[in-house]
């Protein structure tokens, strides 16, 4: 391997003009296929590259893979469709899905919840929820039936009950059950008091693929460890990325389980956070102090 071959890969903006058309010519003709199925090979004939550039160079330029930027346009066209008051079976056809069982198995990684019930802006969605003290006051914990899809932190049951209901403003039900809820605090009020380092709940998400990916890299940082949001976007691979590693955390869900506290300015500066900077700084140092014991 020659000097130069060894050198880092080029970020989006160090692309050359061609090689961004290229990439740009590549997101159009998925975009032209409207939901059918394209091959990698395919694409990279399309746009004259090899398989291997292609996915190198669109992975640098877009932050995701050909097939990921594929599954999310796939994915925001049903979710479209279910909105404008299409059914399911319709939406899957013009979505491109070839048949209905691929919906619903993708639909936890895609939706988070039923597709019928992401319709209509969690209409059919039955939650669960408790609130308890903790170390960084009162915690709302909120599940369905496939797992935690909600969590809060604030200094009122009624605060924290209502931003739930704004997350999901027409669920079929949400309804206050401790006994339902009452593994899930078990585990997180554990973590919280470094009991569990690495807590394992079953989630109940929505995502982007970008999102997933930057979640990933959130869950990969050792417990009392951070790494800052310029950092997360070089594993990513898009180097130039933090204001959309920064979005990923700030529209986390769920942000004790996938922990975006431990995502910092690159001087090291806290910078926000959902539940209140103070928080996160108490997240920090407990976490780290429990590390060293």
């Amino acid at each position: 391997m020659t000097a130069a071959s060894a050198k880092q890969a080029p970020t989006a903006r160090e692309l050359s003009a061609h090689h961004l058309a290229q990439v740009r010519a590549a997101c159009a003709y998925i975009e032209r296929m409207d939901g059918q199925s394209v091959t990698l090979a395919e694409l990279s004939s399309e746009v004259g590259l090899s398989p291997w550039h292609l996915q190198r160079l669109f992975k640098r330029a877009m932050g995701v893979t050909p097939r990921d930027y594929a599954d999310a346009r796939r994915a925001r066209r049903f979710r479209a469709e279910l909105k404008r008051g299409e059914s399911v079976a319709g939406a899957t056809y013009v979505a491109g899905y070839g048949s209905s069982s691929r919906v619903y198995e993708d639909s936890h990684s895609q939706l988070g919840m039923t597709p019928a019930s992401y319709a209509k802006g969690g209409k059919g969605a039955r939650i669960a929820y408790a609130v308890v003290e903790s170390p960084l006051g009162r915690l709302l914990v909120a599940a369905t039936a496939k797992g935690v899809c909600f969590l809060a932190l604030g200094g009122d049951d009624a605060g924290l009950a209502q931003k739930l209901r704004a997350e999901f403003p027409q669920a079929e039900e949400i309804a206050r059950d401790e006994q339902a809820i009452a593994p899930a605090l078990e585990v997180l009020l554990r973590h919280l008091a470094g009991e569990a380092p690495h807590p394992s709940l079953p989630l109940d998400v929505r995502a982007t693929a970008f999102q997933r990916r930057v979640w990933q890299e959130l869950l990969a940082i050792p417990y009392g460890e951070t790494r800052s949001y310029s950092q997360i976007a070089e594993r990513l691979g898009v180097p130039k990325g933090q204001r959309a590693v920064g979005r990923a955390c700030a529209t986390n869900p769920v942000s004790i389980l996938i922990p975006c506290h431990r995502a910092l300015r690159q001087d090291g500066a806290l910078a926000g956070y959902r539940w209140g900077v103070e928080r996160k700084r108490a997240l920090l140092a407990h976490e780290a102090r429990r590390r060293k014991s």
